[in-house]
């Protein structure tokens, strides 16, 4: 079996609060007795895209499992190459693919610079396109905006949006096991182009869901439950099971 821990909205700025959250949630992967298969952090890595806040984000993330990073909508595509991959600064959508004899992820860039919400544009759907079919292990397609509603207003009007199309295209790809995103602060579990979609919780803070608190500032957003990850298990049968884990101060 192949297991992936996934992590997102981290949101470091340099805080304390930010940092040691982080830290905790490290500091449980790499206490870990077995080796991961990848790391997967999906975006909103650094709070305001500033270098200084990247460069943390390379401490923090250091780990001895392979490490897999893409941008979300509070991230700077160019600092983002340059103070966290160690690559030419670019404001190019940031696309990668990760192959392995068993399995690849596909890390698509859903941002749109200067805004909240998100959408693969042609280009990255081209690249997509191609890279999946250059494969042909089972393939989970990584990106930061949810391409579906999840129930949560606020959160609804800032998703993936255009995706219809990602949909027509996974439609030639039967090798694409799951979506894994971010950017809701909070676990879901859904479908989407019948396949399975794992939104992962927020380690910075935890969205609270509509029926949970009566409208107020801030009000959409715990900030004194534990930060969590994710453990995505896709088995020899191509099924992915997922388990959710808070990790402790």
């Amino acid at each position: 079996m192949i297991v992936i821990a996934h992590l997102s909205d981290t949101h470091l700025d340099g805080s304390q609060r930010a940092t040691d959250r982080t830290r905790a949630v490290l500091e449980h992967l790499n206490g870990l007795p077995y080796d991961l298969d990848a790391v997967l952090v999906t975006g909103d890595i650094a709070d305001h895209g500033l270098p200084a806040e990247y460069r943390l984000a390379r401490e923090l993330l250091d780990t001895r499992h392979p490490l897999l990073t893409l941008p979300g909508n509070h991230d700077d595509r160019s600092a983002f190459r340059s103070d966290l991959l160690g690559q030419d600064p670019s404001a190019a959508p940031l696309n990668r693919l990760h192959v392995t004899p068993r399995f690849a992820v596909a890390l698509c860039d859903s941002t749109i610079p200067g805004r909240d919400d998100g959408r693969l544009d042609d280009g990255t759907l081209d690249w997509l396109d191609r890279a999946l079919g250059s494969v042909e292990v089972p393939v989970l397609v990584a990106f930061h905006h949810p391409p579906v509603l999840l129930g949560i207003p606020y959160l609804d009007g800032l998703r993936q949006f255009g995706a219809d199309r990602l949909a027509a295209l996974t439609a030639r790809h039967p090798h694409v096991a799951a979506f894994l995103c971010g950017h809701a602060h909070v676990s879901a579990v859904t479908t989407f182009a019948g396949r399975p979609l794992t939104v992962a919780p927020g380690v910075v803070s935890t969205a609270r869901l509509p029926w949970e608190s009566r409208p107020a500032p801030d009000s959409h957003v715990h900030h004194d439950l534990p930060p969590a990850l994710a453990f995505h298990v896709l088995g020899d049968d191509g099924r992915l099971t997922t388990h959710i884990r808070s990790c402790g101060q």
